[in-house]
């Protein structure tokens, strides 16, 4: 029987889902539901194990990380994003990498709508405002034949494009890999940021977007533009974004992911306008959580069902 282990599982998601029962039925379980806090602390958790079911993307894979624990063969990880896995040094020390694509699409281009939809007509204002005991008017933004620019076409993208065609705009879209997708007609990003009146950000997270879209993307974006940002806090330079709203050059955003999470009492970004925040829950529906740790889990079995008993070197 293999040893599995759950180093990060803080809040807990996973220890009472269906996929744990599952994943108790073929492996030892090594379970913590508390974050590691260090490289060291990641280390004493992980160093005996086989496999590690990974929740939380602050918990950060190294090459120090595969050095200190050569029993390691896989890394199954909850969610999409792997930027906080160093996939070079695990390719170096054999070890499988394996994510979840897909199965919180929906759910995130569902939120990436619900912001929209929120920065578009000030909902948390007016609530505010009229809990307050007023009753403002305001100048708000019919979606309906605006413009919606996508930037990312992967499983996300494709979920937002379809649902913002579905309330009336029109869409277009830029991606780094126009190729895999030859029937639809994509457009030069400079044309997507100058013509959009909705730019929405569904790319990966890499040393090639990292402040992906930077003070000279923002200043290219129409004054009235609105961005939204479901994918990582740090494809968008977050002080040049807080700069370009807070100057009137951007009409608002709409925020599930941050550079520094969970965010600081006090962030600038509180005190930007027009913006609309939510703790990178985009993806953490019920039926988005249920698949996606199925999966995890399927992930495991599959890897158990195929590996060779024999350790890693050290």
């Amino acid at each position: 029987m293999i040893l599995v282990t759950i180093p990060d599982d803080a809040p807990p998601v996973l220890a009472a889902s269906a996929a744990y029962t599952g994943l108790r039925r073929f492996a030892a379980i090594d379970y913590y539901d508390t974050l590691p806090g260090s490289e060291d602390a990641l280390i004493k958790r992980i160093g005996e194990s086989d496999s590690v079911l990974n929740i939380r993307s602050s918990t950060r894979f190294t090459e120090q990380v595969f050095t200190a624990c050569p029993r390691l063969r896989l890394v199954s990880v909850w969610g999409t994003g792997t930027d906080h896995v160093d996939l070079a040094a695990a390719a170096r020390h054999g070890v499988t990498v394996a994510n979840t694509p897909g199965v919180s699409a929906l759910s995130i281009a569902e939120h990436a709508l619900a912001l929209l939809f929120a920065v578009a007509r000030r909902v948390p204002e007016m609530d505010a405002a009229t809990r307050s005991g007023g009753w403002p008017r305001g100048h708000f933004v019919q979606l309906a034949g605006k413009t919606c620019g996508v930037v990312g076409y992967g499983a996300v993208g494709r979920e937002f494009a379809r649902l913002a065609a579905g309330i009336g705009m029109r869409v277009v879209c830029w991606t780094m890999h126009p190729e895999r997708h030859p029937d639809v007609p994509f457009v030069a990003l400079d044309e997507l940021y100058g013509t959009a009146d909705v730019v929405s950000i569904h790319l990966r997270l890499s040393a090639e977007t990292r402040h992906f879209v930077d003070a000279e993307g923002l200043g290219r974006m129409k004054p009235s533009a609105i961005l939204v940002n479901t994918a990582r806090g740090a494809i968008v330079d977050e002080a040049a974004l807080i700069a370009a709203l807070s100057a009137g050059r951007l009409a608002g955003a709409g925020l599930d992911v941050f550079e520094t999470e969970p965010l600081p009492e006090g962030a600038p970004i509180f005190e930007a306008p027009n913006v609309v925040i939510s703790p990178h829950c985009a993806g953490i529906t019920p039926e988005a959580l249920a698949a996606g740790l199925t999966m995890a889990v399927d992930n495991i079995r599959t890897w158990a069902n195929s590996r060779s008993d024999a350790p890693r070197d050290r």
